[in-house]
């Protein structure tokens, strides 16, 4: 037996948790479960992992594509035009890799 069974939380740093939660749950509809000015969390319903936001200062977003990507999260949607167009509306931003087929996924 595997002394780590699955993950619980994927934790991400950032200038802003509470703004990235809120980002995260209007997004998702997930639960959040803590929220201070230096960390925020998330919830799903079910087993799956939660996200998490920890203030770290001087904290700078990596840059894509020069800087690479640290993380990036998958995310599964019925409806890949419609989770598009909901998710720009709520700040995010088009990639140069958005319309990408990874290997083994699903769009």
């Amino acid at each position: 037996m595997s002394v780590l069974n699955q993950p619980a939380t994927i934790v991400l740093d950032c200038v802003d948790p509470l703004a990235l939660a809120a980002f995260y749950q209007k997004a998702t509809g997930w639960e959040l479960t803590h929220s201070d000015e230096d960390f925020a969390s998330l919830s799903p319903a079910g087993s799956a992992p939660g996200l998490a936001f920890v203030r770290v200062d001087g904290h700078r977003a990596p840059g894509w594509p020069e800087g690479g990507a640290r993380l990036h999260l998958d995310f599964a949607v019925a409806d890949l035009p419609g989770a598009v167009e909901e998710l720009l509306a709520l700040g995010s931003v088009r990639s140069i890799m958005s319309g990408a087929r990874w290997p083994g996924r699903r769009p």
